[in-house]
């Protein structure tokens, strides 16, 4: 799978997505990361990519023509039109969900804009998903970009060495992951579950299982409505469906 990140600062990207498991993956060839300098593409001498926006307002707005040309660059490359990502507080959350469905395609481009925005007539021309990864706002694009590329790495096959951890992660059914523990067995006083040490893996699933729900229930209450839970579940742990006038 290959990514490729529209961007005014390429040394960030690529600084950071060499490290660590993606690094790795990158190394043995199951990912491409391909960091794209937009003042590459600018016509302009002094590698001027930004200007005033059209009706007055506070900073810059990226130009349509360095975008649209480094876009073109890759689409020439690859020889079709991937999907596109413009990252934005605008585009609907980034899920574990959605990082599954990208995670499917052979090619995904991100546009990392920056200052107040990019020129209207170029997203329109060439990005297929609006993204956002929170309700806050960032000086870039760049770090949202390195977000969804580390999640969606993770569900390429090969990239995870235990190919069990990426389907037993936060999220998955909607349920957070369970408590997890490593040795030694007592620390400050605090011991591992005994049923951990118990060797009956049976045993273990249903208390991993149970946590997840506890936690959950605890820390994202607001998940659970869409958690993948047994009808038993629901009535062991309380979780009432909303249709009948209950929450959790």
């Amino acid at each position: 799978m290959n990514f490729y990140i529209l961007t005014l600062f390429p040394e960030m990207v690529e600084q950071t997505l060499n490290t660590s498991i993606i690094g790795r993956a990158k190394e043995k060839g199951l990912i491409g990361i391909h960091a794209v300098n937009i003042r590459d593409y600018t016509k302009d001498k002094h590698q001027k990519t930004d200007d005033y926006p059209y009706g007055g307002g506070a900073g810059m707005v990226m130009q349509a023509q360095p975008v649209y040309d480094a876009y073109l660059a890759v689409t020439e490359q690859i020889g079709y039109r991937p999907r596109t990502i413009y990252l934005t507080p605008q585009g609907p959350a980034f899920t574990q969900a959605g990082a599954k469905e990208f995670a499917l395609e052979q090619d995904l481009i991100f546009l990392c804009g920056h200052y107040e925005g990019v020129d209207e007539r170029v997203l329109e021309e060439i990005v297929t998903d609006y993204v956002s990864i929170g309700d806050y706002v960032l000086t870039g694009g760049e770090l949202p970009a390195m977000v969804m590329i580390d999640a969606i790495s993770r569900m390429v096959p090969g990239v995870l060495t235990n190919e069990a951890s990426g389907m037993a992660e936060s999220f998955e059914g909607n349920l957070l992951e369970y408590p997890q523990y490593s040795r030694p067995y007592e620390w400050n006083g605090k011991k591992v579950p005994d049923v951990l040490m118990s060797g009956d893996h049976r045993k273990i699933e249903i208390w991993r299982r149970e946590q997840s729900i506890l936690r959950t229930r605890k820390y994202r209450p607001d998940l659970l409505q869409k958690a993948d839970l047994t009808i038993k579940e629901k009535v062991m742990y309380k979780v009432y469906d909303k249709d009948f006038g209950r929450g959790i």
